[in-house]
């Protein structure tokens, strides 16, 4: 019978299969907030606000680039991976005369 997955876990799996656009996203999110954060304070000229809000999406960039590793790591340790690419490969060598 076909279990049910939760949100989490199909969200999990969303980010597993979009790692890149993940992480661009997140890029993304970042700049606009920290620019909305640095716009708010006074007294800094517009440039430092823009090297502030690219310093603060840089480093939110590398921590999702870490998690992203993390989770292709952990993975790749449990097998899932693997199991997902024997499945592709079986359906290929079924199917010998299609290149």
């Amino acid at each position: 019978m076909a279990e049910k997955k939760g949100s989490f876990e199909s969200m999990r799996e969303w980010v597993v299969d979009h790692k890149l656009r993940t992480v661009g996203c997140l890029w993304l999110s970042g700049i606009a907030g920290s620019i909305a954060y640095n716009w708010s304070q006074p007294g800094m000229k517009t440039s430092v606000k823009i090297i502030h809000a690219r310093l603060h999406a840089q480093a939110l960039t590398l921590a999702a680039l870490a998690g992203a590793a993390v989770v292709e790591y952990y993975d790749h340790r449990s097998g899932a991976k693997a199991d997902k690419y024997a499945k592709q490969f079986l359906s290929m060598d079924a199917h010998p005369h299609k290149d």
